[in-house]
């Protein structure tokens, strides 16, 4: 498929630039592959949909406060880091982007607010990235302090407004546990510990793997022959436990449901030869799009998305790219929120 295939005019207006007041009153779409119906519903009335024995697959990755902003020695001149990835924990080693780029060289040292933190440039990696050692000789629970004292909640450049306090829980889900993330798993968003419950109740497997979601889930695609597309690896894990429930579910043909994108990324990653999930770990970079054979989930929650985006074409692939562009401008049409902090679409 073509880049341009994924095209549609989306207003700036249902960019959504804040969360709901409640997470599990977001407004949900459900789209039915067999049926091409859709539905307009509201998220916690998504417990009408699983059962007994279902199984729902979540991304438990953490997000850290991962924009920091530093002045550089001599100059004072303010600079934004953002931390990717710890490449070394024994000498606190980081691959980061820089901005803006051109002032930031090998060598530069960054001040921190008032506190003791400095980093020095040891590499460039790409044109904004950088790997940059803190300079901190202290205990690691004291850096990991000033990094979640000092850093800022990583919104979306898209969402253009400062971070808020709030931000630090509503850009998180509910079931956050591994830290490593510079994005949310946004799907997750919606969740509130009640709806978990009630889910609980009902007999529906809640069943966690970890992916750390990167800043490549925003990377434009630039190519029109999506064939040339390549995706930022991401580092993630399949625990055995979660395995043993979704091919339990699969066995029983039960649902299983991707809670996102990331979780369905993890998921393709760890399919066993007799098309089973299979406990793993390591990097993935995955590129789904149409068409595709999904092996494990047989329903999927996703945000709605932006145009031309890597996100958006999972989710054609699996709903079907003429009834999820069709839902799309369904949306559009409807007033949907989009994005990270927006509304939410449920297909089976």
């Amino acid at each position: 498929m073509k880049l341009s295939e994924f095209k549609f005019d989306l207003p700036e207006n249902l960019l959504a630039t804040h969360p709901t007041e409640n997470r599990d009153e977001s407004r949900m779409m459900v789209l039915h592959r067999d049926s091409g119906k859709i539905e307009h519903r509201i998220f916690k009335d998504v417990l009408e949909y699983f059962d007994d024995g279902d199984v729902m697959v979540v991304n438990d990755t953490k997000v850290f406060p991962a924009r920091l902003y530093g002045n550089k020695e001599k100059t004072g001149a303010k600079i934004e880091v953002f931390l990717l990835r710890e490449l070394n924990k024994d000498i606190h080693l980081w691959d980061v982007l820089v901005d803006p780029a051109r002032k930031i060289r090998v060598g530069n040292k960054l001040y921190f607010g008032e506190s003791d933190l400095v980093a020095e440039v040891i590499d460039n990696t790409t044109s904004r990235g950088r790997t940059i050692k803190f300079l901190f000789d202290g205990p690691d629970e004291e850096f990991y302090k000033m990094i979640n004292d000092l850093g800022e909640t990583p919104l979306p450049k898209y969402i253009k407004r400062e971070a808020e306090p709030e931000d630090r829980e509503r850009y998180q889900t509910v079931y956050a546990k591994n830290v490593g993330a510079v994005a949310a798993p946004t799907a997750g968003l919606h969740f509130t510990k009640e709806v978990l419950k009630r889910l609980e109740i009902k007999g529906v497997d809640v069943a966690p793997l970890t992916l750390h979601v990167g800043l490549g889930t925003f990377r434009p695609v630039d190519v029109e022959d999506l064939t040339k597309h390549k995706m930022d690896s991401e580092n993630f894990m399949v625990p055995s436990t979660t395995a043993e429930m979704v091919n339990k579910a699969l066995d029983s043909k039960k649902r299983v449901c991707a809670i996102g994108t990331t979780t369905m990324r993890a998921l393709e990653s760890s399919v066993s030869a007799s098309s089973r999930l299979k406990p793993n770990e390591g990097w993935t970079d995955r590129f789904i799009f149409p068409p595709y054979d999904f092996k494990i989930a047989n329903s999927l929650i996703t945000n709605f998305h932006m145009p031309e985006s890597t996100l958006l074409m999972m989710a054609a692939a699996f709903g079907g790219y003429d009834l999820v562009m069709k839902a799309y401008e369904e949306a559009v049409k409807e007033k949907y929120r989009f994005f990270s902090y927006g509304d939410v679409m449920l297909i089976l």
